[in-house]
């Protein structure tokens, strides 16, 4: 029977057990390591993985891959006839549930496993990530090449959402401990990559698709499964240049402070994660992410159509449209709207890096406050600018909206890491992100039936969007709430120095270790440069291509 001894593993006969390579002691990093290597790694993992954002691409391509279906006898095919139907083409709405599989996965996993990854390490947790998500990807491919529905969303739904849950909080307790002076702008970097996913990835799968289109097909299989490949090698590529620091490692010179702005929010202990979910903070926490990303995704769902039905042919600078629209200038619309897509992505990636190091300054617990009071405001004034014909106000609305709504994602694991501690920070962000699971489910819904409501009550599409833009205000005040009930956990829940030990023990990092003082004291050099350049490179074309597009915009 194998046994465990202090950071020593033994095998039934007595002989000490080596770690394997991807094993976390194999990832603790030595003294020529720098620490600003380590957002690279979680950029390499949340750029492929923020793909989800821009799903939206393949759905109409789905929607229309055989060629010459019998319309007429495809009109009443049910649910769970399309799952394996191979004659009769599927609708939008059934391929867009895979959206709501893996963001449903996303939460479940990272819930399930968030204490598993904390002992595993981020090399293992973060391979297995790659291996998820770019298997699933091929999988779903494999779906769409045989036209079987079930395995698209086995493939990039269920698959796919546990390599999104554990690719999404690998990085999160890594870099808190790389940081511990910067922790809301280590996980903005990260979780900036996340935001910034669609960006670079739709305009891929875009090209991706005309290219293996050329000969006739859509090219949606080949397109998943090549996208497949290469996300599974940049994530791989991420997991394993992961390092984490050991156990007692500083900043050079840096000393923890006593306080966060003299208002005590930071703990110096740690709380379990069986502790801490069960807290009264843990819920209010849960309840100002959920809140926050219910009103944020309700506006990303909606915001195309909210534009065109708001704006119409002004948004191509046509004042009278009371004689309709010709085909040509609702194309012009159409694709004015588009790039509000592209703004969006832009600001939701830029807006999680911003925010979160704005928390750094400020406290976690002020931000959320100026996410509330500001969002508010601009819930409340979208109906005036949409009524007084200001699209430009209404667009600028928006996209401080959703820099808010990325901003609330990359500040929870710093608000969650000053309340419990960074020790069991990881598993305790994936628990929370049930918040988001169930915001993903509710927000989108909401927002559907009061549109759908008000409409068949006669309402101008013009005016539609008014009583919703008011309950998002509403939700966005009840979170205003939650985040001013938040108060620093009580000494009674922080783990004993026995119970410290004894999870550290299974991290296989009990104790300071010895060359604490002296590691990841390297230079930046040429490995960070390139490093940086990897990452950085495809997110500036990214950048680059969604500027282009929301230049129709003015």
């Amino acid at each position: 029977m194998d046994g465990v001894a202090g950071d020593r593993v033994y095998d039934g006969d007595g002989a000490e057990l080596k770690p394997g390579f991807f094993d976390r002691e194999n990832t603790i990093a030595g003294p020529g390591f720098n620490r600003w290597l380590a957002p690279t790694s979680a950029l390499a993992i949340h750029l492929c993985i923020g793909m989800a954002y821009g799903f939206s691409v393949f759905w109409l391509p789905m929607s229309n891959l055989i060629a010459g279906a019998d319309t007429a006898a495809c009109a009443d095919i049910g649910f769970f006839q399309a799952l394996t139907t191979t004659t009769c083409n599927w609708t939008v709405s059934q391929v867009t549930y895979t959206f709501g599989i893996f963001i449903g996965m996303l939460g479940i996993s990272a819930a399930l496993w968030g204490a598993w990854l904390e002992h595993a390490g981020p090399r293992k947790a973060g391979a297995i990530a790659a291996l998820c998500w770019g298997g699933g990807l091929v999988l779903g491919g494999v779906g769409v090449m045989t036209h079987q529905l079930w395995l698209l969303y086995l493939g990039c739904g269920v698959l796919g959402g546990i390599g999104q849950g554990l690719g999404y909080i690998t990085p999160v307790s890594t870099l808190i401990k790389w940081f511990p002076d910067r922790r809301g702008m280590a996980t903005g970097f990260a979780i900036m990559g996340y935001g910034g996913g669609a960006m670079v990835g739709a305009p891929l799968a875009v090209w991706l698709m005309d290219y293996f289109g050329q000969d006739g097909g859509t090219g949606v299989a080949s397109t998943l499964i090549v996208m497949g490949v290469v996300y599974f090698v940049a994530m791989g590529a991420g997991a394993l240049s992961f390092r984490v620091p050991p156990n007692g490692w500083k900043p050079e010179g840096w000393q923890a402070p006593a306080s966060s702005n003299g208002n005590g929010m930071i703990t110096h202990g740690h709380v379990h994660l069986n502790v801490a979910w069960r807290t009264r903070q843990f819920w209010l926490i849960w309840g100002v992410l959920f809140l926050n990303v219910t009103a944020g995704i309700a506006v990303i769902s909606m915001a195309s159509p909210m534009l065109q039905d708001v704006f119409g042919g002004a948004l191509v600078g046509l004042d009278d449209t009371s004689g309709g629209l010709t085909a040509a200038q609702q194309a012009a619309v159409v694709a004015a709207a588009a790039g509000l897509v592209g703004l969006i992505s832009l600001f939701n990636s830029v807006g999680r890096l911003f925010w979160a190091s704005l928390s750094d300054k400020i406290g976690r617990k002020n931000t959320y406050y100026t996410f509330f009071v500001l969002g508010i405001a601009m819930y409340c004034l979208l109906p005036t600018w949409g009524h007084l014909g200001m699209a430009g106000l209404f667009v600028i609305s928006i996209c401080v909206i959703l820099s808010m709504y990325g901003g609330g994602f990359a500040t929870v694991p710093a608000y969650l890491a000053d309340i419990f501690g960074t020790q069991m920070v990881g598993a305790i962000h994936g628990r929370l992100l049930t918040a988001w699971t169930a915001a993903g489910l509710v927000g989108p819904i909401i927002i559907a039936m009061i549109r759908e409501g008000q409409l068949e009550a006669g309402v101008e599409p013009a005016l539609v969007y008014d009583r919703t833009l008011y309950i998002m205000a509403g939700l966005l005040f009840l979170g205003l709430i939650c985040n001013s009930l938040v108060k620093p956990v009580g000494h009674s829940l922080h783990m004993s120095d026995e119970e410290l030990a004894r999870e550290r023990t299974l991290q296989k990092d009990s104790g300071v270790a010895a060359n604490a003082a002296d590691a990841a004291r390297g230079r930046f050099g040429v490995t960070g440069v390139m490093a940086w350049l990897a990452v950085g490179i495809p997110f500036l074309i990214g950048l680059y291509i969604a500027l282009a597009k929301a230049a129709a915009l003015f």
